[in-house]
């Protein structure tokens, strides 16, 4: 091969390395809803967080559209950012402590109350969200959004996982014990636990016993060596005499 083909093969190569390197990073610039697992029913956490992907604007306006089933969504307040929320009715009434719930989470918007409150390039802001989790393991729940740049651009995170304005979506898992505990030992599991304490007791008294007893044994024996020992002295002494 040609020192110029060696030369344009090793370009191409790093050429190919370095855009493998900035997809990715690319790609973790999305919009996104964190943690993206939740179980089913569980009361959690969510955050809704947004990158700023421009290098010559900011980031002044999030609207997030929310999926079915979300009777309620609690806020957290972002210094520097008005919130407003907009109620949908449910295509399936929810059932609650407090009654039936039949208005459910439409959208919650966020907007920057001043330029300087804006998520300026390079920068990403979480906002906080306390939610019910609905639906049931194995469900996907997809949250579009909107975000509008201070140069009036908006891009619409609305599309399947594979493109490149993906929606952002939360698995949902199996239900969890709320409670972590441990469950509880059953009458006949405590029975046997009780029958079998005082079985360990007998076994370790038998080995103390049985201890008790060799060492008997050992000294008997050697008890026995000096007598027979004696005996024969006193014979070979007799014999001598």
């Amino acid at each position: 091969m040609s020192a110029g083909r060696t030369h344009m093969l090793k370009t191409a190569l790093l050429t190919t390395a370095a855009l493998a390197l900035v997809v990715p990073a690319a790609a973790d610039a999305h919009v996104t809803v964190q943690p993206n697992t939740a179980a089913a029913g569980s009361f959690t956490r969510l955050d809704v967080r947004v990158p700023n992907e421009r290098d010559d604007a900011s980031t002044n306006k999030i609207v997030v559209q929310f999926p079915e089933g979300f009777a309620d969504a609690s806020f957290e307040a972002n210094p520097g950012w008005d919130i407003k929320v907009t109620k949908k009715k449910l295509a399936k009434p929810v059932q609650t402590d407090d009654g039936e719930v039949t208005e459910g989470v439409n959208t919650i918007t966020w907007t920057a109350k001043s330029a300087a409150d804006a998520i300026p390039p390079g920068g990403f802001e979480d906002f906080g969200l306390s939610v019910q989790i609905p639906g049931k393991a194995g469900d996907t729940l997809t949250f579009k959004a909107l975000q509008t740049y201070s140069n009036k651009e908006v891009v619409r995170w609305i599309g399947a996982e594979s493109s490149d304005n993906p929606a952002p979506t939360v698995s949902v898992t199996a239900a969890a014990d709320e409670s972590g505990a441990a469950p509880a030992a059953t009458p006949a599991a405590t029975q046997a636990a009780a029958t079998a304490t005082p079985a360990a007791s007998s076994s370790d008294d038998g080995g103390s016993s049985n201890g008790l007893a060799i060492v008997a044994l050992i000294v008997g024996a050697l008890g026995l060596i000096v007598g027979v020992f004696g005996v024969m002295s006193g014979r070979r002494a007799k014999s001598l005499a």
